[in-house]
């Protein structure tokens, strides 16, 4: 374990901010689109920030700022450091929230993301004579791009999935007896389904890990335990973002994700007062991404942090259950805050269900939150009746629930999109 992820909080704190001086230098002088922000807000050069009060008043960065810089100054923006002929890699955002961000790395940058992505398999303890399999598509999203990089700094042999069905990565990973799957938690219960229709024994197969990003789904404890009962693996949550990097891993003791501290400064603010809080908004500068920064990025994550020292060793901070929803994700249903992880961790306590999605319907005064599930059992009726209480008691607030046929829903490689609120359609 690197050093650094032992030390205390004072110590860390100097260590983060003379890296986050070290990264701003560059980007002073050449980054126009930073070099304009932070010198509005009095910093010209890094010796403005001697502490690190100095740093937690610089101005904050959002993602509808970037897509109005990349709109307005086609098509990379003015968040370069660089001539454009320095960047090796592009990438862009998923956009499930709004026009996609498209993001370049230089090739300094790029080792940097595959850095904070072997922090990743070193807290899982992949080792050297692993073999990693990704189930991805490998396309313009950032998803396990940086992952492969990680994969390569550890010495893993990867095993790529890209351009295959679901039943093809099912065999090339018997074929190559992969040790360690890395896709989405909602993929992962998808290959399990699959490998169930075509009588494949994935409990007993070669795969003794799992990593997953993307989704809350790794760290809700229902979700997790069904991947760890389908796989016969330990199952491991991870969480990053394009415009940021490989934030967060979860460590073999399994109590909350940890911030990679040695790579970002991390914050948990108040969304409206924009004050520290123990439960907010996740707010992250990268300390090595030089080509293409974020400072004080607003994430739209919402997070419940604690500094308490973790039984694997590590003092950096961590995320009790993971990244708890997304802020724009939230379902306001009859006056009541709704997140859908609450919901899925929920629904997947039921063996039974197979796949789910989230409808919110207007209804006059009262809108309706109901769930439609594929269900595996004969007693259909029962098990409608047992979520349905289930749901009312953990949310506070009526949901129905809508049996529906089997493969009647989608399923999904990426980030799944179960919610379908149909106010903002109508």
């Amino acid at each position: 374990m690197d050093t650094t992820q032992e030390l205390d909080r004072e110590d860390l704190e100097q260590v983060q901010l003379e890296k986050f001086r070290a990264a701003l230098a560059p980007v002073l002088e050449t980054n126009a689109f930073y070099r304009e922000k932070l010198n509005d807000a009095g910093v010209s050069d890094v010796n403005d920030l001697a502490n690190f009060e100095d740093y937690c008043v610089l101005p904050f960065t959002t993602k509808h700022e970037l897509s109005q810089d990349q709109g307005a100054n086609p098509p990379y923006g003015t968040n370069l450091t660089f001539p454009v002929e320095q960047y090796t890699r592009i990438h862009q955002t998923s956009g499930t929230t709004g026009s996609p961000l498209r993001w370049l790395d230089t090739r300094e940058s790029w080792q940097w993301m595959g850095a904070c992505w072997e922090s990743v398999y070193q807290a899982a303890d992949v080792v050297e004579s692993d073999r990693v399999f990704f189930a991805f598509s490998f396309g313009m999203f950032i998803g396990f791009w940086s992952a492969v990089e990680g994969a390569g700094r550890v010495g893993s042999m990867v095993i790529p999935g890209g351009g295959m069905g679901s039943d093809q990565r099912l065999k090339s990973m018997f074929a190559h007896e992969a040790t360690v799957l890395v896709c989405t938690p909602t993929y992962a219960l998808h290959l399990a389904e699959v490998a169930n229709n075509e009588g494949l024994d994935i409990r007993n197969s070669s795969v003794r890990l799992t990593i997953h990003a993307g989704e809350p789904g790794a760290s809700l404890p229902a979700t997790k335990a069904r991947i760890e009962e389908a796989w016969g693996a330990e199952s491991f949550d991870h969480a990053g973002a394009t415009e940021v990097g490989a934030w967060g891993f979860e460590c073999r003791a399994h109590d909350g994700m940890h911030l990679n501290e040695a790579e970002y400064i991390a914050e948990v603010l108040d969304p409206e007062s924009s004050q520290p809080a123990e439960e907010g908004e996740l707010v992250i500068s990268n300390l090595g991404r030089i080509g293409m920064p974020v400072v004080r990025y607003r994430t739209g994550d919402l997070v419940r942090r604690t500094t308490d020292v973790c039984g694997c060793g590590r003092t950096f901070a961590r995320l009790k259950g993971g990244v708890i929803g997304r802020m724009d994700d939230v379902l306001i249903v009859r006056g009541v805050n709704v997140y859908p992880s609450v919901i899925e961790n929920t629904v997947r306590g039921f063996s039974e269900v197979v796949e789910f999605a989230i409808d919110v319907w207007p209804r006059g005064e009262l809108d309706e939150l109901e769930v439609r599930v594929e269900l595996n059992t004969p007693h259909v009726n029962e098990i409608v009746d047992k979520l349905a209480a289930e749901l009312r008691h953990v949310l506070g607030i009526r949901a129905g629930v809508k049996p529906v046929p089997e493969n009647a829903l989608p399923r999904f490689e990426l980030k799944a999109r179960r919610v379908n609120d149909h106010r903002k359609q109508d």
